[in-house]
């Protein structure tokens, strides 16, 4: 929660401090860092997977660092085409990019913290590190700096963030081995995991994220400036939906990674994340005639429409609970249904979308489809495969 109103706290300033004109660059170019928290997302997942499964922490390690390595590779070739695509400066797209190899050290880390259910020291890192990426882009807008320079002093944040993370997770000890909780874990490889499990992971967050940032990028390409930052500013009401019911998947994806807990598991996750997105949706409606207090009046033409953005959060919050379950048992051609949906919502904006109510609810169309989709076809497949386990369990 505090990681979440700091980025929340980090958009409304910044949508304040650049007005109408500047936000959009600003919001884009935070949409391009979500993307790129796609290999760090997944590699979370994995280490936490793999941790609960018998792989020790010193292989998990060397697994973050090859995933880094790569990541930054990746970043630096990516710079001059966000740039062209983005209509920004080669500075702005690097300050955005480059935060990707940082974000990939401090997620593994908080796999590991993940893996072994240390959820207290896992939330004093979440917290931290959204503070340490906020505060020195606050700092700098604060002072007249624009998006590159903020961006810049996040990523310097994250930085210091994975540092702490390091310190918090210490060395491998006993206690992070999670070995007995599976009955298979001793066939488990326990000095070496490959990085293609990341891969397949980091392609089911990549399809998740990409759907939850395309409307914000399609808007800078089909909307004027002004609307296209009203649309940025709305979009935080989605992402406050999509983000703040984050600790459910983080608290339950262990048991989903344990094939007779999984079930149940998912079944709960799902359960909850739907009935938290019903009151951020209603809280949402509830608060719309704030919103231009907060961001100025600028704002008021989108007021009427943040229950909607909300609505769009909700739908995805769920759909990453869904897709976190597919993670947890290696099962991540899933994600095909979520490629799909991203092309189909991409044709749809660009090709028939020119205001931000036409864009917000196209958005919110495609997301649920994709979700009812998503969610059957993988309470389907954890009923299947929790009834082999019920004689045994009983015997």
């Amino acid at each position: 929660m505090t990681a979440n109103v700091a980025g929340y706290l980090l958009q409304l300033l910044a949508g304040r401090w650049l007005g109408v004109s500047g936000y959009s660059e600003f919001a884009s170019l935070l949409a391009v860092q979500l993307l790129c928290a796609v290999p760090a997302l997944a590699l979370q997942n994995v280490v936490a997977r793999e941790l609960v499964r018998g792989a020790s922490v010193a292989a998990l390690r060397g697994l973050r660092w090859r995933c880094a390595v790569i990541v930054a590779v990746v970043a630096a070739v990516l710079v001059p085409l966000v740039a062209a695509a983005l209509n920004v400066s080669v500075a702005a797209s690097l300050a955005a990019l480059i935060a990707a190899p940082a974000l990939v050290v401090l997620s593994g880390e908080q796999g590991i913290l993940q893996g072994g259910r240390r959820f207290r020291a896992l939330a004093v890192v979440l917290g931290a590190a959204g503070v340490a990426r906020v505060a020195p882009a606050l700092a700098v807008l604060g002072m007249g700096g624009g998006a590159a320079a903020a961006l810049c002093a996040a990523a310097i944040g994250i930085a210091v963030a994975a540092v702490f993370a390091r310190c918090v997770a210490g060395s491998p000890l006993a206690r992070s081995r999670t070995r007995h909780e599976v009955p298979d874990a001793a066939d488990h490889g326990t000095n070496f995991v490959g990085v293609l499990p990341v891969l397949r992971a980091a392609q089911v967050q990549a399809a998740l994220m990409a759907l939850s940032s395309a409307d914000l990028i399609v808007a800078r390409i089909v909307l004027g400036e002004q609307d296209a930052s009203r649309y940025a500013l709305g979009a935080i009401a989605a992402k406050i939906a999509f983000w703040l019911p984050q600790a459910v998947g983080v608290v339950l994806y262990p048991r989903m990674a344990q094939p007779t807990h999984s079930a149940r598991a998912i079944r709960e996750a799902l359960a909850v994340l739907s009935g938290i997105g019903v009151v951020a949706v209603l809280g949402a409606a509830v608060a719309a005639p704030l919103a231009p207090l907060f961001a100025g009046q600028d704002y008021a033409p989108i007021e009427g429409l943040l229950w909607v953005f909300a609505l769009q959060g909700a739908i995805l919050a769920v759909l990453q609970g869904a897709l976190l379950s597919a993670i947890a048992v290696d099962h991540t051609a899933l994600a095909a249904v979520t490629w799909v949906g991203l092309a189909v919502e991409v044709t749809l904006m660009l090709s028939l979308a020119r205001s931000v109510p036409s864009l917000i609810t196209t958005a919110v169309c495609v997301a649920a489809a994709t979700t009812l989709v998503v969610a059957v076809v993988v309470l389907r497949t954890s009923d299947r495969s929790g009834r082999p386990e019920s004689p045994q369990l009983a015997g």
